[in-house]
């Protein structure tokens, strides 16, 4: 035997047969032997929220520490570095779930919303996802379509061909939904919970994973999409499936929850002044619940949340939202007592490449690492964004001629194309009482300018509006409506005039004090009342206090609607040819 091969040997045994007397000793005597000690055994959990098939980098940064006192805009995002990002927590742990808190699909880029997000599962069973608890955007397309992604199939169920691209497997991942019941059968439409279990023999543990929307997700979507469903309180189902799993053997109890909160400040492990319709929900759990993924309101946070009544504290989370985060959770489970000794969460920022966005360039940092695309998931997605190309060039319908918008020092003006483009937001949110709507300037990435025909094309309408965000339809007085618009115009964010639906006009001066800028606001031909309510329709970026219109931001009636991008599709194709808005619903007074 080779000298170093005897030595290895040698290391190995002779602890052995020092020890052997010993235990001789120890048999001779009849001694009790007593239990071998077992330590806790870790689980790391990966989690994330509404990705909403974001298989390209978003163009979007998450808003960080930057070590000095401030902050710094990290770009992030894109499906080939989430994956690397999600990779690179898993080797932490030897047992490990991925998990996901809904809005996985729908609202979702061009490369996946074409493939009715087809690619968008693919990429998540090449990610090893384990469960994904179904978010309100999951019904976007409707019940049968939903069954299909999990079980995989082409069968038509939209306007969409499935299956264009490659044969559709379906999710290898679980759908869980706990609280959406079918009302003929009684039965969930997806099972509600499951329990995993890791280890052996005496180190054995296991983690039971609840999912579930929000109960309103009626309000949020088509009725079309959830008939015959229904949404069942979302604490009552938690804390009796969380029964049903203690009784079954868990030794900790994970939520995956479709509702969130939001945190105050620029930190994406911070909990500060956590608001929301999460925290209702969290101080009615059973205190046997260890973890809450959350979601659905795209904000970042990591708490120990206090529950009244409940000795520790519970660990809520959520990453954001496009990918452009995921949460790396550790929970340490004590086999022989059956719980949760320990556990701690922090979000990762998925640093990927930077973008141009309409503020400037936005570049990597060194502050904060940034992830290498994973070559097989860039390779996947490639397929999709390559196919999607055709697609740019179908044409949608016609125009009366260019749609432009201010340029140069000029930006802050919608002109026609906000007109536009506020007209076919109003249009496709009538269903939620919309009586105006508003677009902001800086959102709208190019001016339109059709063939020599009129003819424009899906591309044309994705170059203007390439943020996939969602509509929102929520209640202002008129009094919160000028002091939200009154926010573009001040000194201490951008200077962003926001552009109205037809009916809806106003005039300001910038040479008048901050806050008294807007000079008059009609509304069919009338003033607007300061004391009326008005349904008004934004996006989801602006109703999220982005680009400091925070008037908009924490409206409890707020109602989701569809994707920007539809919608303007839809109204630009509902007539021959759409006449381009020529009107000034707009006017500015006074120079400053």
């Amino acid at each position: 035997m080779p000298r170093q091969n005897l030595a290895a040997f040698a290391s190995l045994v002779l602890p052995f047969l020092a020890i052997a007397p010993a235990e001789a000793a120890t048999r001779h005597h009849h001694a009790a032997v007593g239990p071998v000690a077992i330590g806790p055994v870790e689980i790391g959990i990966v989690a994330f929220n509404d990705f909403h098939g974001n298989l390209e980098p978003p163009r979007q940064s998450v808003a960080a520490p930057d070590g000095k006192g401030g902050t710094v805009a990290v770009p992030a995002g894109g499906a080939a570095w989430f994956a690397s990002a999600v990779e690179q927590i898993r080797a932490k742990y030897r047992y490990h779930l991925t998990v996901a808190a809904g809005d996985m699909t729908s609202a979702s880029q061009l490369a996946s919303s074409l493939y009715l997000d087809e690619p968008t599962v693919g990429v998540m069973n090449r990610l090893g996802v384990d469960y994904n608890a179904v978010g309100n955007h999951e019904f976007d397309r409707g019940r049968a379509e939903l069954l299909r992604l999990q079980n995989g199939g082409c069968a038509k169920y939209t306007v969409h061909q499935p299956c264009a691209l490659e044969p559709f497997a379906g999710a290898s991942y679980h759908y869980l939904a706990a609280s959406t019941v079918d009302v003929a059968t009684g039965k969930t439409l997806f099972p509600a919970s499951d329990l995993r279990w890791f280890g052996k023999g005496r180190a054995r543990v296991s983690v039971g994973v609840i999912g579930l929307a929000l109960k309103d997700v009626p309000s949020l979507v088509s009725a079309g999409g959830v008939t015959g469903l229904a949404f069942r309180d979302e604490v009552e189902t938690i804390n009796a499936e969380t029964r049903k799993l203690k009784a079954a053997g868990a030794d900790a109890v994970v939520v995956l929850i479709h509702q969130g909160g939001a945190a105050t400040g620029d930190d994406p492990n911070g909990c500060k002044g956590l608001t929301g319709d999460i925290r209702p929900i969290l101080d009615r759990l059973d205190p046997q619940v260890d973890l809450v993924v959350s979601g659905h309101t795209h904000r970042d946070y990591v708490c120990d949340y206090p529950v009244p009544g409940r000795a520790g504290t519970l660990l809520l989370t959520s990453a954001g939202h496009y990918g452009e985060e995921v949460t790396d959770i550790a929970l340490s489970i004590d086999p022989r007592r059956h719980r949760v000794v320990a556990r701690h969460a922090h979000n990762v920022i998925v640093q990927s490449v930077g973008y141009t966005s309409a503020k400037g360039s936005v570049a990597p940092t060194t502050v904060y690492p940034q992830f290498q695309p994973d070559p097989a998931i860039a390779a996947y997605v490639g397929r999709y964004v390559t196919a999607a190309h055709g697609a740019i060039t179908r044409v949608v319908g016609h125009l009366s001629g260019p749609a432009t918008r201010g340029e140069g020092g000029d930006i802050w003006d919608g002109a026609g194309l906000g007109n536009l483009i506020a007209d076919a937001h109003l249009a496709a949110t009538r269903v939620a009482g919309a009586q105006i709507a508003l677009t902001g300037p800086l959102g709208i990435r190019a001016q339109i300018v059709p063939g020599s025909d009129g003819a424009v094309t899906f591309g044309d309408l994705y170059a203007s509006q390439p943020f996939g965000n969602l509509l929102v339809t929520e209640t202002l007085t008129g009094a919160e409506l000028k002091a939200t618009l009154e926010q573009g115009i001040d000194d201490r964010g951008p200077f962003e005039v926001l552009s109205p639906s037809a009916g809806f006009a106003w005039r300001f001066d910038r040479s008048r004090a901050e806050g008294d800028r807007v000079v008059a606001m009609t509304f069919e031909g009338k003033p607007v009342d300061p004391a009326a309510h008005y349904r008004v329709t934004i996006n989801n970026f602006l109703a999220q206090g982005g680009d400091g219109f925070t008037g908009f931001a924490g409206k409890a009636d707020a109602v989701n609607g569809g994707a920007d991008i539809d919608a303007f599709e839809a109204w630009v194709g509902a007539v021959p040819v759409r006449t381009v808005p020529a009107e000034h619903r707009v006017l500015r007074e006074g120079v400053r």
